[in-house]
């Protein structure tokens, strides 16, 4: 728990009450690799903290698994979607490691934004670096050809393309597994 705590206090300095707040909410899980966090239909009702561990975001279109996000220690996870608003999830989160989380109630963390300034700061701050790396997906997904797309995960997010299999990886580009093939045996 201190780790969390100590990346919160990294984004915006707690104060007491804060901390204590979190202390007596804040719940610990562990998942193993390919236990699902949520499915498709279920609300998600918590926010997690990775502290160990890796677990994708995925949807299901035409029953293939199309991946959105991939998040690991010292990232929050959470349906974005669902959670925000309360209502059923169109996406799936599922381990890709054994996994150990952090995690508190959406009624907790509003609460928590109505009662604590330093939190409020902390979740707009999140809130912003979170938006801006789905902008950045978006813009990629849009603007840039599959070769650059893949360059861009290896030179921004190299553990990633060491921890996902391929296929994962794949339709988190947008490409076949016979394009990533393709593209990981040119020379750059």
């Amino acid at each position: 728990m201190e780790e969390l705590l100590s990346f919160l206090n990294s984004i915006h300095p707690l104060n007491k009450d804060t901390r204590n707040f979190l202390i007596s909410k804040l719940q610990f899980v562990e998942i193993s690799k390919k236990s699902f966090l949520l499915k498709e239909g279920k609300v998600c009702r918590e926010i997690y903290f990775v502290s160990k561990g890796l677990l994708r975001c995925f949807y299901i279109k035409h029953d293939k698994e199309i991946s959105s996000w991939f998040m690991r220690e010292g990232d929050v996870i959470i349906s974005v979607e669902s959670f925000f608003k309360q209502t059923e999830s169109k996406e799936q989160i599922q381990a890709l490691e054994d996994s150990s989380l952090y995690y508190i109630s959406y009624d907790e963390m509003q609460f928590a934004f109505a009662n604590f300034s330093d939190f409020n700061t902390i979740g707009r701050i999140l809130t912003e670096k979170y938006y801006v790396l789905s902008e950045q997906r978006l813009y990629s997904l849009r603007m840039r050809r599959a070769s650059e797309r893949y360059l861009f995960l290896l030179n921004h997010f190299p553990q990633i393309l060491l921890r996902v299999p391929l296929k994962y990886i794949a339709s988190y580009l947008g490409i076949t597994e016979e394009t990533l093939s393709r593209i990981r045996s040119m020379k750059y």
